[in-house]
């Protein structure tokens, strides 16, 4: 195809969910609900780690991150879908495409680390209790925050310079309701092997580096756990990881559903229903899964509360 025919793409445009006005109108309630309660719930958690001196904490210090991520990861996607059941036409300029995957994929493999994290000082707190304020000091605790940004950092780099490096003049219009780096790669008018390659071996290797931690903590935790002599001791040591693993489960489950099975298997609308779950509905609910059965939590809430109802 000779590119001198077309003209350079300034903007893209948004194709969203649906196009059926009365769909509009509800899902604009529903994500607009959806989007408040997540800010709502993990400005909260944020608060209330903040406020608590029992929870000052390595595992409620990686959480409140984890808050804070949720809120970055559903800002970079929810609003501008908001604002699409609202318009005809929804539409981004290239830069702010580029924009918004790029901080997409900050926030997301920033979670990937963090819950990689999590996991290793549940490991630690149950498998070697003793050595746990060695292990997870204060200095260990801000190394692998900074390597969970860094690595976030460093995988959108990798995404955002090879789109960079791409060319569209062709077709503008992204069927999804974000910048999503597939739909994008396909809009290109020029050779996209590399583009393709480069960014999906990086984020796939961190995908399972993150995941091989997980499962060699819970392994190891698993372990400890069985060799438990006290039924207490052991729903005591389960009940810390059951928050964990449910997050792990639901965000993992998700991306690996649009990242790694074959595209072919499923279509475009299934593709969007399992991403609209990964980037709008987990931030939510990560909240309400480290709360409503964290026993910490709930006591925390109960006396911060109790203080504020203080004369």
């Amino acid at each position: 195809m000779e590119t001198e025919n077309h003209t350079m793409v300034t903007e893209f445009i948004i194709l969203g969910l649906t196009e059926d006005p009365t769909l509009c109108t509800i899902f604009f309630v529903v994500f607009l609900g959806i989007y408040v309660a997540t800010l709502l719930g993990n400005v909260s958690i944020i608060m209330l780690i903040h406020r608590s001196p029992q929870l000052h904490t390595p595992m409620y210090l990686f959480l409140s991150h984890l808050a804070f991520v949720d809120i970055g990861y559903s800002t970079s996607v929810t609003p501008i879908m908001i604002v699409g059941f609202l318009r005809e036409r929804t539409t981004i300029p290239v830069a702010g495409c580029i924009a918004q995957l790029g901080s997409d994929v900050i926030f997301g493999t920033a979670e990937c680390f963090l819950l990689a994290a999590m996991a290793y000082d549940r490991y630690v707190a149950i498998c070697s209790p003793l050595l746990y304020s060695t292990h997870m000091s204060s200095r260990v605790c801000i190394i692998l925050l900074a390597a969970s940004y860094l690595g976030g950092c460093v995988n959108a780099s990798s995404f955002t310079g090879c789109l960079l490096s791409l060319t569209f003049c062709g077709p503008n219009k992204i069927n999804h309701f974000f910048c999503d780096f597939p739909p994008l790669v396909k809009l290109s008018c020029t050779h996209i092997y590399v583009a393709e390659t480069s960014p999906a071996i990086l984020a796939g290797s961190i995908i399972v580096i993150t995941l091989f931690i997980i499962a060699i903590s819970y392994l190891y935790i698993l372990h400890s756990v069985l060799n438990m002599r006290s039924p207490e001791g052991r729903h005591k040591a389960f009940s810390t990881c059951t928050s964990h693993l449910s997050a792990v489960t639901l965000f993992y489950g998700t991306v690996t559903f649009v990242y790694v099975i074959p595209k072919s298997d499923y279509s475009s609308d299934h593709i969007k229903v399992v991403s609209v779950f990964y980037t709008v509905v987990i931030p939510m609910l990560n909240p309400l899964i480290y709360s409503l059965r964290n026993k910490e939590v709930k006591e925390a809430t109960r006396k911060l509360m109790a203080r504020r109802h203080c004369p």
